[in-house]
């Protein structure tokens, strides 16, 4: 944010007056600066959900609502998606600037080297139950890499945070590829270093020892398509988490898994897999004006998932090429006429011609066809958020180092309106009525 002062803000308490800076950044909002409010005013603002709030300057993503815009680092993600891939990204979202060719050969190296797992983590795999969440297993197992790599866990040196940051993006997917090796009852597969990292993925997950195993390019472009896609989206519930989590000076490991945690909420990371048990749901064309119907109603509980989201008022910008990798790998697959996807995409077109939709400006949002993708791909719904949580790692890093560097950041503190008792004396139990 440019901390340039443009004008006062001013605020009436009683008899007295207070001015507070209004700040600019370089796109969205101005900024009223509050820091002085409780000394000064000797009361707080109320904003449940921080949808009003600032709580830091950032540099890294920028989201336009308005205007459906979504934008790394200052670059638009269609253009992104189109021309760039995953590992490009990452180097982009953490380091400020896309790569040269000899930069991003470095990165995609260290990357490489650091794909594999402590083999002691073996064991900690095998203490989780079979049918144990995949989610569940991957926060466990990101918390406890803090306990096996004790060479990167001091926040306050630079080379231990580089480290942990390449160590944490390497080992990402192979973490939730045995996670759901393990629940399916097959053996793990190690990294393959001569694979891109999409591609390395998909064969952990979807390769047997037994047989060779060809990763398709097709199915790896998608797969690296939904990691850019999800690789970062501003302040939102994770990675506020990862930022108060990280204002302690706890480890990188922790930091991360607190917001692999709070990914984990069905309103957060797991609303693709409830888009998709919705159109699963619907289950034929012919039913959906029924349930155009019923998500209209106020009075019905049911909720159309899918459409709307808390930022865009807008198209969501990462909607469109995620339904452009669905064509492509339904396509290449066979299932062009999946009944699935020709209900997305017949819901989609009527829900755009509805007044109450367009209205209320409840567009299609990324989740609408990336599970549709992730099924095609191969992997079950309790799959689908630890792939998110893979994605958006680098996002969490990102946003953890700018906030380390940050020179007026603080611990997290949020105060509260306290609507509980006042002070009580304390009654013996002989005397308690």
């Amino acid at each position: 944010m440019n901390r340039t002062q443009c004008e006062f803000a001013t605020l009436t308490i009683g008899k007295k007056t207070l001015k507070f800076p209004i700040v600019k950044g370089t796109a969205g909002p101005d900024v009223i600066d509050i820091r002085s409010l409780y000394r000064d005013g000797r009361v707080f603002t109320y904003d449940p959900g921080y949808t009003s709030t600032a709580a830091c300057d950032s540099h890294i993503t920028f989201i336009d609502g308005e205007g459906g815009k979504l934008l790394y680092r200052g670059y638009p993600i269609e253009q992104l998606a189109k021309a760039s891939h995953f590992l490009e990204v990452c180097y982009l979202l953490l380091y400020g600037d896309l790569p040269n060719r000899d930069e991003l050969d470095d990165f995609e190296t260290r990357v490489t080297r650091h794909t594999m797992v402590h083999e002691q983590m073996h064991n900690l795999y095998r203490g989780f139950r079979r049918d144990a969440h995949p989610m569940a297993v991957v926060c466990g197992v990101v918390g406890a890499l803090s306990a096996f790599y004790h060479d990167s866990t001091d926040v306050n040196d630079p080379e231990q945070r580089e480290i942990a940051s390449i160590r944490m993006i390497a080992k990402i997917p192979t973490i939730a590829a045995m996670a759901y090796k393990y629940s399916i009852g097959q053996p793990f597969v190690y990294p393959r270093n001569d694979h891109d990292y999409a591609s390395n993925f998909l064969q952990m997950c979807f390769s047997v020892p037994a047989e060779p195993y060809q990763v398709n390019p097709v199915l790896s472009r998608a797969m690296d398509r939904i990691f850019l896609l999800h690789a970062d989206h501003e302040q939102n519930a994770s990675t506020s988490t990862v930022r108060l989590a990280g204002s302690s000076a706890a480890n990188p490991f922790a930091c991360i898994a607190a917001g692999i945690a709070c990914l984990w909420g069905p309103a957060h990371g797991g609303a693709n897999q409830a888009c998709l048990e919705t159109l699963k749901e619907i289950g034929t064309v012919d039913r959906i004006p029924e349930y155009i119907r019923r998500a209209r109603d106020r009075s019905d509980p049911f909720r159309l998932m899918g459409f709307g989201h808390r930022v865009y008022k807008n198209f969501d910008p990462r909607a469109q090429v995620i339904k452009e990798s669905a064509d492509e790998v339904l396509d290449y697959l066979g299932t062009g006429d999946n009944e699935i996807l020709r209900i997305a995409k017949e819901l989609e077109r009527i829900a755009l011609q509805d007044d109450y939709f367009v209205k209320k400006k409840l567009y299609p949002n990324v989740d609408f066809y990336s599970g549709i993708i992730l099924e095609a791909l191969g992997f079950p719904t309790a799959m689908f958020t630890p792939i998110f949580a893979l994605s958006r790692t680098v996002g969490w890093i990102a946003q953890w180092k700018e906030m380390l560097a940050d020179p007026v950041q603080k611990i997290g503190r949020p105060r509260q309106r306290y609507l509980g008792e006042t002070q009580r004396d304390y009654v013996r139990i002989a005397d308690r009525r």
